[in-house]
């Protein structure tokens, strides 16, 4: 295993009946990051999962975490491991500190002094004492995430923790998915529908569909590499029409009034600005407005295509 890796999937793949719900995926999530596992509905991503936490056993293939296989070291190396796969059950009529108590006990892991510091670190430990049924949902979701960080957790997975949640919910879970790699230095494994989190959360992130690999790498690069429209705002445009023409670095979408839109890489853009201003060119506004979400959907709908086209 490459030493900056937590965990590795080498050609995964696991089969229910007759459809393969995983097939050949090979992953690498480095240490120290937040990496996010993207991919539509039924793509294969909360099998994956359970499977990286040995809930269910592959078809073919190996997992390793820590550099160790997960079938023959299961208890050693998901001991350093924490888990919220879809969303945690409470009973509800007891407190937020009582259910962890209750967990801590049949684990065998969590003094109270911990369990204090995982309501902290979740943003909850002024409700500690509060039943969990006067809990909204994003308090019950990080909660789950309190319950996953009792065993000091090297490397957490998290499911979908932001599934069902309103707009303040999500802000929190994102804040407090932040903090677990930036001040607990945990590696994070994110999945996620909602490809906007994951360009705001994670640093590295695969992309899977029909449980296949489409791609992995890091979110800054894959979104550079791919092209941006670019919307412009300038003053005169007809300069910037020019230029855009004489330098070839985009091709024109759509020009109306003084605003442009451009596609071009999103590497280029600074190189755009420089040309405009050396022209004279007034600029008003440049945004770039190449997401997660396009690139994600241009991904999968290739994926979409080439498998109506086979026979």
């Amino acid at each position: 295993m490459a030493s900056d890796a937590v965990l590795q999937a080498f050609d995964l793949s696991k089969r229910f009946k007759h459809r393969w719900a995983v097939s050949g995926l090979n992953l690498t999530v480095p240490r120290g990051e937040v990496f996010g596992f993207l991919g539509p509905n039924g793509a294969g991503k909360s099998t994956t999962i359970r499977m990286f936490l040995s809930l269910i056993s592959p078809t073919s293939g190996r997992v390793e975490l820590f550099g160790k296989p997960l079938h023959r070291h299961r208890a050693e190396v998901l001991a350093r491991v924490g888990g919220l796969v879809e969303r945690a059950d409470f009973y509800l009529y007891l407190t937020a500190r009582r259910n962890l108590e209750i967990v801590a006990a049949l684990a065998g892991k969590g003094s109270s002094k911990k369990i204090d510091a995982v309501l902290d670190i979740v943003g909850l430990l002024d409700r500690a004492d509060d039943k969990v049924r006067t809990y909204s949902h994003g308090m019950k979701q990080r909660l789950g995430i309190a319950q996953a960080l009792l065993g000091d957790p090297e490397f957490i997975i998290l499911d979908e923790p932001t599934s069902g949640l309103d707009p303040i919910g999500i802000k929190e879970v994102r804040g407090l998915v932040l903090r677990l790699s930036s001040e607990q230095h945990i590696t994070v494994f994110l999945s996620s529908h909602l490809l906007s989190e994951i360009e705001q959360t994670a640093t590295s992130m695969a992309i899977i569909n029909a449980g296949k690999l489409i791609v992995q790498g890091k979110v800054k690069e894959l979104l550079e590499d791919q092209e941006s429209l670019v919307r412009l705002d300038v003053r005169p445009v007809e300069v910037a029409l020019r230029i855009l023409g004489e330098h070839r670095m985009a091709s024109l979408v759509t020009s109306s009034g003084d605003r442009v839109e451009v596609k071009m890489p999103a590497s280029r853009v600074p190189a755009l600005a420089k040309l405009l201003t050396e022209a004279g060119v007034e600029i008003h506004a440049l945004t770039p407005r190449r997401s997660l979400e396009e690139y994600f959907l241009s991904l999968t709908e290739q994926g979409e295509g080439a498998r109506r086209e086979q026979p």
